[in-house]
């Protein structure tokens, strides 16, 4: 028996594996994970796994301690090469492999990274990764000697990206992968688009130097915007730092959210799909909702989490989805996974065909007054006892609470929601007005929550 491993307690998260190098993720998990997930996969009689990595200064390192923990179970592995998470998504279904494994630490600080996983076509999150930390910890690994083959997916993807790709008009577009990991992908494509293109920050450089690469931020959007009014592009798109979300602004560099991108994607796929179900987190407008109910689909309100939102892809046969964070998920011609490009290059499509400009639909998505996504520092250990005890409160008060994912509490006025996040120490809160003075009122309503279960932020 290979000497078992134990993992931080703080790595093994909900929808993947994450951790600050040298403090609390080091090279001997990278190897444990991938004797733990290869005989995982081993046991099941697979053989291949998809290897792929992000452009962080410590991925190789973590790509090359996870290539010897898989073949170490007998395991083949397929590198796929430095890329977008999707790249890797895209090399797995398409080569028909048993896995894949994306070395990443997502929009996470420079001193961060990870692992993100899928098992066939499908996402490996919750108590999935949590029989791994189980199987790691009572050294239950396989034994074998596996192959590695360099299979670069470069070409390929990008390819199968613009394939989709059916827009009229030429128009004038600036990209900004923020130094991420999508940096090569996106200036390979541009070249073989119609119109005006152009990328900043487009070198893949894991110290992010320019901006944080996190698109749902506005402060990360400062450049992209600055260069979209400066060219008077038509539209800007923002990747995060492994590119599977999107950011938005139009020619006059306002920003659209997440809610607002997937319903200018919807209609459209409601155009040839009516009356399908389209999905958007608990985090999404109440407009989202509406919209796509007056557009003839049916607006579904999922959890929050690109896992949970593909599993619920998946029962509902559902072919578009996405978050407020930007994670937009096509089954509508595509596979079903969240990719940034894929998005974008679908958005681009849709606003050439239009007669109008994306200033004037923007303008016509109806709006209300909101607050951005808020975030609060809460303990790991004491953030979901606060949604509880908030709960209770709320159910004896007889408030209108959906408990689908953490509270949303809707009044006549508008809407907030409070939950605990996945994926950090913190509480993540949003609150939607008909007016400035009901939008005061419900933050205040969840103020006066967050109080009484001894967090006291400043909103």
């Amino acid at each position: 028996m290979i000497q078992a491993h134990t993992f931080h307690p703080s790595v093994l998260r909900e929808y993947d594996i994450r951790g600050i190098v040298g403090e609390t993720l080091f090279k001997e998990d990278a190897v444990a994970i991938g004797r733990a997930f290869g005989s995982l996969i081993a046991s099941e009689g697979g053989s291949r796994v998809c290897v792929g990595y992000d452009g962080r200064q410590s991925s190789p390192d973590m790509e090359a301690g996870l290539i010897e923990g898989l073949i170490s179970t007998g395991i083949d592995v397929d590198r796929v090469g430095l890329g977008p998470s999707p790249m890797l998504y895209f090399a797995t279904i398409e080569s028909n492999a048993d896995a894949g494994i994306m070395v990443t630490g997502s929009h996470n600080p420079p001193t961060h990274n990870g692992f993100k996983m899928m098992h066939g076509r499908k996402p490996f999150y919750g108590e999935a990764i949590k029989d791994l930390g189980r199987r790691a910890s009572e050294g239950m690994f396989l034994d074998g000697n596996g192959v590695v083959a360099d299979r670069p997916s470069f070409q390929r993807y990008v390819s199968r990206v613009l394939s989709d790709f059916d827009g009229e008009k030429e128009l004038s577009v600036v990209w900004d992968p923020g130094n991420g990991a999508a940096g090569d992908v996106v200036t390979a494509a541009v070249k073989m688009l119609p119109g005006r293109h152009r990328v900043i920050n487009g070198d893949i450089d894991g110290t992010f130097p320019n901006h944080h690469p996190d698109p749902s931020v506005p402060k990360n959007l400062e450049q992209l915007i600055a260069a979209v009014l400066e060219d008077g592009a038509d539209v800007g798109f923002a990747f995060d730092g492994d590119g599977d979300r999107i950011g938005v602004v139009d020619g006059k560099g306002r920003i659209l959210w997440g809610d607002q991108i997937l319903i200018i994607l919807g209609e459209d796929v409601l155009a040839q799909r009516p009356g399908s179900p389209i999905i958007a987190d608990v985090k999404a407008s109440q407009v989202f909702f509406d919209e796509i109910a007056r557009l003839g689909g049916q607006p579904v309100m999922a959890k929050t989490g690109h896992s949970l939102i593909k599993t619920k892809m998946n029962e509902l046969d559902a072919p578009l989805a996405g978050e407020m964070s930007g994670h937009i998920f096509f089954a509508d011609k595509y596979y079903g996974f969240d990719d940034a490009l894929y998005a974008a290059i679908r958005f681009l499509s849709i606003i050439c065909r239009y007669e109008e400009s994306l200033v004037a639909r923007f303008d016509r998505i109806p709006k209300t007054l909101n607050t951005p996504e808020l975030r609060f520092e809460c303990a790991d250990d004491r953030k979901f006892n606060v949604i509880e005890e908030v709960k209770a409160r709320l159910m004896a008060s007889s408030a209108d609470v959906n408990a689908l994912d953490g509270v949303r509490v809707t009044s006549s006025v508008g809407w907030w929601l409070l939950r605990a996040s996945n994926t950090q120490a913190a509480l993540v809160a949003r609150c939607e007005g008909k007016s400035e003075k009901a939008l005061g009122r419900l933050k205040g309503e969840l103020l006066e929550q967050l109080v009484a279960s001894g967090v006291s932020p400043s909103l």
